[in-house]
């Protein structure tokens, strides 16, 4: 399970994906297929989280990973690459952005 600190001093990479709600409970199927069955065991994972909101529109992932490489190296593998092509075909758009935590209240 994520754990927001402010020290905190690896990567964050919070993903939103927009979709129709007839595809996003496939889409969220194919995510938890994918942390399950490789991306939490890739070197450098710590935890994630899946959000869906009500209109199953739109899916928001906040990943936490030891360093910004690690969550690289995951996307460049053959797995990986594989795996994103069928969530692509879930979603409109998909969009991983890095970030680091520099407040909780």
């Amino acid at each position: 399970m994520p754990k927001i600190s402010a020290d905190f001093t690896g990567q964050t990479v919070i993903t939103t994906f927009e979709m129709t709600p007839g595809t996003a409970e496939d889409l969220m199927e194919a995510l938890q297929d994918a942390y399950a069955g490789f991306i939490r065991h890739q070197p450098g994972f710590i935890a994630a989280g899946l959000h869906m909101n009500d209109a199953h529109t739109r899916i928001a992932n906040y990943s936490q990973w030891r360093r910004r490489e690690d969550f690289q190296a995951m996307l460049r593998t053959p797995e990986m690459r594989e795996r994103n092509r069928k969530i692509a075909s879930l979603c409109s758009r998909f969009e991983p952005v890095m970030y680091e935590v520099t407040g909780v209240m």
